[in-house]
């Protein structure tokens, strides 16, 4: 399947159905009164987290969701049928834009968690509701509120504890095989990967961690050389990078050279991206002996005048990844944030809220005077 991580659909609420004008008639029932009832609300559209998602890629195909309208009220205080919200399932990691203003209303970081997008209308009101002790016979009623149609813009950051950082052929895509069970593309030409890759690395039962392989970046990406640094934004969630170095390029490439040059593509395409954990991970050392292997790396460490963590790891040896996986596991145990407590659901006010506030005030002052009436007749009656 391809990998989409950008998408632009839009969304319908239904509308409010309209309330009834309707009068009993019943035989020995004289002026039987209003008996007209209120309409059913529009559905609501929702958005909700599947982990079994990892992709935008369905909303090539379908791009418009529509939720059914509300049925309007009938006679004898029937009410009528409120139509089913519309549900628009989403990978995690998904957030949501609104095209038109440009903001951000929320994001999808939890499996079956759920965000309302567009409000559904709210049911008119029928003319039993109008009724008064100086309108007996009421004859109006109200439509049902519009529901909202909103252009949403969705995009994916993929949800990944560690990202793999390197150029091309640096052994990212071996790496994470070698270490969790997902299974990229593995060649031996550059650009290999093409999109994202996520695997689960599992050190023991509730101990685990997401790692992300995205394809390999070169020098000038940021003015879209290669594949650019439209995959970077997928490292913008993770807590730590790995940065994969070849100890023995094919080429003659220098490493510092490449570590460097990756550096300033970072701090090009963000600058808090650049200052993030990052850890140096030497591949392929299976390739040179023990002696040139120890000589390269220290000269690399020297005239980078490197201060974090660094490992030496062959992921077809399958040397140093365990050394490697417990480092990350602890690194991410104690830096990992816990999840918040607030939900990040719309806060936006329904639109019938605001349209019906005048309404319902009108009807409660009327139900007001109704009950005051009602409770003075009979005292009065009885002082009497």
């Amino acid at each position: 399947m391809k990998f989409v991580d950008e998408a632009k659909i839009t969304v319908v609420a239904g509308n409010g159905g309209a309330g009834a004008v309707s009068f009993r008639r019943e035989k020995y029932i004289p002026r039987g009164g209003p008996d007209g009832g209120d309409g059913g609300d529009g559905g609501s559209v929702w958005l909700e987290g599947d982990a079994g998602l990892n992709t935008l890629a369905d909303f090539r195909h379908q791009r418009q969701f529509k939720a059914r309208n509300g049925e309007g009220g009938a006679g004898r205080q029937r009410t009528g049928r409120s139509a089913d919200d519309i549900i628009i399932k989403v990978p995690l990691g998904t957030i949501v834009w609104a095209a038109d203003t440009d903001e951000i209303m929320g994001e999808i970081t939890e499996h079956e968690q759920r965000m309302v997008v567009a409000y559904g209308g709210k049911g008119g009101r029928g003319n039993i509701n109008f009724k008064s002790s100086v309108n007996r016979a009421p004859r109006q009623s109200t439509p049902g509120t519009p529901g909202e149609t909103r252009e949403l813009k969705l995009e994916l950051k993929v949800l990944a504890d560690v990202g793999l950082l390197g150029f091309p052929n640096a052994g990212k895509s071996t790496l994470i095989s070698s270490m969790s069970a997902a299974r990229p593309k593995i060649a031996d030409y550059p650009f290999t990967t093409l999109y994202p890759n996520l695997g689960v690395v599992s050190l023991e039962p509730g101990r685990s961690f997401v790692i992300a392989d995205i394809p390999g970046l070169i020098e000038g990406a940021a003015e879209g050389q290669g594949l650019g640094i439209q995959f970077l934004k997928h490292l913008q969630r993770t807590h730590l990078l790995l940065h994969l170095v070849d100890i023995a390029p094919i080429d003659g490439a220098d490493p510092v050279a490449q570590v460097e040059a990756l550096r300033a593509e970072l701090q090009a395409f963000d600058p808090e991206l650049a200052e993030r954990e990052r850890w140096l991970v030497f591949t392929k050392t299976d390739q040179v002996d023990a002696d040139t292997l120890a000589a390269r790396i220290d000269d690399v460490i020297a005239r980078l005048d490197w201060q974090a963590p660094w490992f030496a790891v062959s992921a077809v040896a399958r040397v140093g990844l365990t050394e490697l996986a417990g480092a990350i596991m602890e690194h991410i145990e104690k830096t990992r944030p816990r999840p918040s407590q607030s939900s990040p659901h719309w806060m936006g006010t329904p639109p019938h809220e605001t349209d019906q506030s005048a309404t319902d005030h009108s009807l409660n002052n009327d139900s007001l005077a109704d009950e005051s009436l009602n409770d003075h007749s009979p005292k009065e009656t009885r002082d009497d």
